[in-house]
């Protein structure tokens, strides 16, 4: 995301939702969930280039600390299939990328093991499933948005569920309609659910060969790189004492109790996001959060349209 904030550490569990742009649990929510301990990952810095070819980032991005609840590594994340055939092979192209770095790359360490399952959404609503990602795909209309991504969040940072949407009212119009353009946005939604920021959030810089990198060209952009590789690993360098991840068949509830209830979608714009806490410098990044009360939070990632972009401005909003 455009913003690093700190984790907040909370001495009673409370859920927080945030959108970002997706079922037996060991932990739900509810206030049982209170023992789970908040544990913040320790952040280093990567000085080594992926490549020989692209620049060096030395800042961590991970996203605040969130991060999956779990009792091992490595971790099976399910990713609900709710795209259409043209997105199919764009959604392998991203599971496979997060799931497993380059063959003899020695880029590591692997840490989450993505698989595809049948989506368990509508496309258009892309409601969430506790436990797992919903990845969708439709014609949401003239937005303004590319893509966004959204997670359900217990106070301490623990990802809860997350959803991925995919706007083809872009999407199947020039330039987006490309392998290129898909790629760079499905993976860096994705990206996001998995708990990682961008490693550089200005657009006028070189391209650093990540899709978690800001960019008005994603030739170079489509795939993650080493460094979004050794970020995962000191997220996810600790366990938890629960489980978020989906462990069997059965779903769970939705997050605010009630699994038809509006909260349990990520929204296609404002108001349903909230208030616009973050504006990228060129205006093609959003964050917006909403409260829900009694702890529970939705923050929206937006990643606008060139268009958009131009006529948005920019600045932090906060």
């Amino acid at each position: 995301m455009g913003i690093k904030r700190a984790v907040l550490l909370v001495g009673a569990m409370a859920l927080a939702i945030v959108v970002l742009g997706g079922v037996g649990l060991a932990a739900a929510f509810s206030p049982a969930a209170s023992a789970e301990k908040n544990a913040t990952p320790v952040e280093t810095t990567d000085t080594t280039a992926s490549d020989t070819t692209t620049p060096v980032t030395t800042e961590s991005h991970s996203w605040n600390g969130y991060h999956w609840a779990r009792t091992s590594n490595t971790f099976n994340l399910k990713a609900g299939d709710n795209v259409s055939d043209a997105w199919d092979s764009t959604l392998d192209t991203t599971i496979s990328d997060w799931s497993t770095p380059p063959p003899d790359s020695g880029w590591g360490p692997d840490v989450v093991d993505m698989t595809k399952v049948t989506g368990g959404t509508n496309p258009r609503p892309c409601k969430a499933t506790l436990g797992q990602d919903e990845v969708c795909n439709a014609k949401y209309g003239k937005t303004d948005w590319l893509g966004m991504a959204t997670v359900w969040l217990y106070s301490g940072g623990h990802i809860a569920q997350g959803t991925v949407k995919l706007n083809d009212t872009y999407f199947n119009t020039q330039p987006y309609n490309t392998d290129r353009w898909r790629n760079l946005v499905s993976c860096q939604e994705v990206g996001h659910t998995l708990g990682l920021d961008h490693q550089d959030e200005n657009f006028d810089n070189p391209n650093l060969g990540t899709c978690m990198d800001y960019t008005r060209d994603p030739s170079t952009n489509q795939h993650p790189n080493k460094h979004d590789y050794e970020e995962l690993g000191i997220i996810y360098s600790h366990l938890d004492t629960t489980n978020t991840i989906l462990s069997s068949t059965k779903k769970g509830k939705g997050p605010l109790g009630d699994p038809n209830d509006p909260g349990n979608e990520p929204g296609d714009g404002p108001p349903a996001w909230g208030k616009e806490v973050f504006r990228s410098a060129d205006g093609r990044e959003s964050v917006f959060e909403q409260d829900h009360g009694d702890g529970q939070k939705k923050v929206t990632h937006v990643r606008w349209t060139e268009e958009r972009a131009a006529k948005h401005g920019g600045g932090n909003k906060e």
